[in-house]
């Protein structure tokens, strides 16, 4: 297991998301800038420890966060959040609706890169248990039984 912290390489990432190739680096490495320090931390305390996946990770985020501001050239941004759900012809109009997605889901399930992402990451949003002593002098009460 590698750790460490992960640093956005550019030509990697258009590597793996061509469709970002016109995208200016300066603002890629913004938008990666803006995924390790809102979504995913890259920091050595990371929930995701291994620097290699968490390296896949951070480029899903880059690509959700361009798609969704300014779009790539397989398709322009959108400003409607969710997915199309009615439409109408005659005087034009579209409704978006999210589904039965849970609270923050629904954020990332605006683009395919996003919905990846979240898929990946179910590992990773789930309780951890940290066993430890519980008792006098560490905060956590201790409970006994008594019968």
């Amino acid at each position: 297991m590698t750790t460490g912290v992960v640093t956005f390489e550019p030509a990697k990432f258009v590597a793996r998301y061509p469709e970002f190739a016109t995208a200016d680096p300066d603002l890629l490495q913004a938008y990666f800038d803006e995924a390790a320090l809102v979504y995913l931390d890259n920091t050595e305390a990371s929930r995701v420890a291994n620097i290699e996946p968490r390296a896949v990770l951070l480029n899903m985020l880059v690509a959700h966060i361009a798609q969704l501001n300014v779009g790539s050239s397989a398709q322009p941004a959108s400003p409607l959040v969710g997915r199309i759900n009615t439409a109408t012809e005659g005087s034009v109009s579209a409704g978006a609706d999210m589904g039965a997605v849970p609270g923050t889901a629904a954020w990332f399930m605006q683009t395919k890169y996003g919905a990846s992402y979240w898929q990946a990451t179910a590992q990773y949003r789930t309780m951890r248990y940290m066993p430890g002593r519980s008792g006098p002098g560490t905060g956590i009460p201790n409970f006994r039984w008594s019968h």
